[in-house]
């Protein structure tokens, strides 16, 4: 059972995880959450059509009706949860782990997620059990293609009419993203510079995750050599998106939060924004100049689900190109952000890199870097010792986080690795944070 992390399913095929294990996580599912009637997709992986299949039978044989939506993106399976009443969706995928690799993302009724502390250990518990009793009926199986009606409430979310004849590149990553910008090129003004664009599980050009810097430079490149207005990539099940300006430089999600968080108060004035503990500084500047509430969350989509229902927040962001949107369900989309920032630029007579220069200047970072350590917590607990005296303000919402007059971090643990992620910025010097990076990252070593 390996193969249950904490928000989620990841493991290889078929050591970690095949279809015996699919069925009987279909057959948990079931029982855990006495759903009626569940959505079920699955990504462009060799291996998903044969764990869909298993984990449908799973369902069917308990009882549960089946609304098989196919291949598709995550959030498509958060839409057809939320839009079509259902009681449940599970999605097949394993965003960006290697192409052996598979899993699967639950949520429960009205696309609320579901993990541990929340209904995940039950159906890990009850799956390991494997003592079924078949439903007297075989739930049906309904093959429904709802990607019309998901692309319409995309645009339904922005005012298509604003928008101008922008040149975009797009990375798909030879992902699930490729047919879904094949619909909304047909209903919109963009020109469409497109790479790896078809879906292929084999990842020909290697998995798909644009947070690794060894995996920007084609886009980046193509953005320069079309002279397109920006550049967007995403991850394999796109619940994720990542931009670049007009130069080809990578935008940090970081600053991608602040400028989400400025348009959507546009439309909602004084409304709440959520956002990680990560990087701060910018987004809090962003959103109290805005007239807004930023509200602090740990990291992670279900902490940030929860936090945006707990205050009714119009958006939530992470600086890990997850972004989340009160009218989406609360749930995270790969397709909205880059699609608000299209309208933004449509209204503005500045570039994206003129848009976001303020925010970069004010507020530098060092980008997340991750370190292999043996105990996370002692690495910690040293380093917070260390600056103890220093800091203006400390807090352990998520891993450390340490304050002080003109920098800032946070160091915390993975929650899918076994990794330690640090984090770096401050108020307007780069070789301020270059230095502190620096001396962090010299400390973390000095235990790896």
């Amino acid at each position: 059972m390996d193969c249950f992390k904490a928000y989620d399913i990841r493991g290889k095929v078929p050591e970690q995880l095949d279809e015996a294990l699919a069925e009987r996580i279909g057959r948990a599912y079931a029982v855990a959450l006495s759903p009626r009637r569940v959505a079920v997709g699955y990504d462009i992986r060799l291996s998903s059509g044969m764990i869909s299949t298993a984990l449908r039978h799973g369902l069917c044989v308990m009882g549960v009706d089946v609304v098989d939506i196919g291949l598709c993106g995550t959030e498509e399976v958060y839409h057809a949860t939320f839009s079509q009443g259902l009681d449940g969706g599970i999605m097949i995928t394993a965003s960006h782990n290697p192409a052996e690799w598979n899993g699967m993302k639950f949520v429960a009724q009205g696309a609320r997620p579901l993990y541990v502390g929340n209904g995940l250990e039950r159906v890990r518990e009850l799956a390991l059990q494997n003592r079924f009793i078949d439903a007297p009926k075989y739930g049906r199986i309904e093959a429904r293609d709802l990607r019309d009606q998901y692309v319409a409430y995309l645009l339904g979310m922005i005012n298509v009419e604003e928008l101008r004849p922008l040149r975009i590149a797009v990375n798909a990553g030879n992902g699930c993203a490729g047919p879904v910008l094949d619909q909304l090129e047909k209903r919109l003004p963009f020109q469409f510079c497109k790479i790896q664009h078809e879906p292929d599980g084999t990842f020909p050009n290697g998995v798909p995750n644009p947070l690794l810097p060894e995996n920007r430079k084609a886009t980046a490149d193509l953005v320069r050599e079309q002279g397109c207005d920006f550049g967007v990539a995403w991850d394999g099940d796109f619940d994720r998106c990542f931009l670049y300006d007009e130069t080809g430089e990578f935008v940090e999600g970081y600053y991608l939060v602040g400028l989400l968080a400025q348009l959507m108060l546009g439309r909602n004035p004084g409304a709440n924004i959520v956002h990680d503990p990560r990087l701060v500084w910018n987004t809090i500047n962003t959103v109290q100049h805005c007239g807004g509430r930023p509200v602090r969350s740990k990291t992670g989509h279900s902490f940030i689900k929860q936090a945006m229902r707990d205050v009714d927040a119009v958006y939530g962001g992470e600086m890990s190109a997850h972004h989340y949107f009160r009218d989406f369900g609360y749930c995270d989309s790969g397709m909205l952000p880059w699609l608000f920032i299209a309208e933004l630029l449509s209204g503005s007579k500045l570039s994206l890199s003129a848009l976001l220069d303020e925010s970069r200047e004010k507020f530098p970072v060092s980008g997340e870097i991750n370190r292999a350590v043996p105990d996370a917590e002692q690495v910690m607990d040293m380093i917070g010792r260390h600056y103890a005296t220093e800091a203006t303000a400390l807090d352990h919402l998520d891993g450390l986080s340490m304050e002080f007059p003109l920098w800032r971090f946070n160091l915390r643990s993975s929650n899918t690795e076994s990794l330690l992620r640090l984090n770096v910025e401050s108020r307007g010097d780069v070789r301020l944070m270059r230095q502190k990076t620096d001396e962090l990252l010299g400390m973390v070593d000095s235990f790896a």
